[in-house]
């Protein structure tokens, strides 16, 4: 039996109204090619009731956390929140606190504040530019006793496309990969159950070494779990 990965996902409304489920295929097809079963998680209030079923949750990308998590007012660059999806995801990080937990981009973010850290709300206004939106292909430094530098080594690239990241790092938490200018890039859990939040979009370069290897560790975690059930 292959390891099952819970993606969580985030409602669109069409134009003809109908409200559908959104998630990008690629972040299915690389749990598939490490080897793991994708399962798609609706944002559904009855979420928590899939725990269950799988053996590791996969957090995607998506908009911006509300500021109020951490007492801060919204920044004018601020994207409107998803309260649906946060409650949804909200849910799953109480129902699979004990499972491999990825987070990607907000995913990353989300996991930091719910472990009581902040958000920079707009990165330009810290490092005086852009190059963190829009699929730009940047390298990363990564502690070398860290987790994901067990993965990845001192070094990985990747596409990076937000405009928000860490800012005050969260309990039982530590950052663990920079950008040049930086940016924290990756935290990972420092008290329990493998836990890696990467603020970089490995899931858009499937054919990169660096990704392959990311998604690989984590659905061999998920699989380590699903043996000890």
């Amino acid at each position: 039996m292959k390891p099952i990965v819970g993606i969580s996902t985030r409602l669109v409304t069409a134009d003809d109204g109908a409200r559908r489920i959104d998630l990008p295929l690629r972040y299915a097809e690389a749990i598939a090619m490490a080897g793991g079963v994708p399962v798609i998680l609706p944002p559904l209030p009855e979420v928590a009731d899939y725990a269950g079923l799988v053996h590791a949750w996969l957090i995607p990308g998506g908009g911006d956390l509300d500021s109020a998590l951490w007492n801060e007012p919204p920044h004018p660059k601020a994207e409107g929140h998803d309260p649906q999806r946060f409650a949804s995801d909200q849910a799953l990080y109480r129902a699979l606190s004990d499972r491999p937990i990825l987070g990607v981009c907000h995913g990353c973010q989300f996991l930091n504040v719910m472990r009581g850290g902040s958000l920079i709300q707009h990165v330009p206004d810290v490092v005086g530019h852009e190059a963190h939106t829009g699929g730009t292909l940047q390298r990363y430094r990564i502690a070398p006793d860290s987790r994901l530098g067990g993965i990845l080594g001192e070094r990985a690239e990747g596409k990076s496309y937000h405009h928000q990241a860490v800012g005050r790092v969260g309990g039982g938490l530590r950052a663990v990969a920079w950008a040049e200018d930086g940016i924290v890039e990756a935290v990972e859990g420092t008290d329990g159950p493998w836990l890696i939040g990467i603020q970089w979009h490995p899931e858009t370069t499937n054919e990169h070494a660096d990704s392959q290897s990311v998604f690989r560790a984590f659905v061999g975690a998920a699989d380590a779990y699903r043996r000890t059930r």
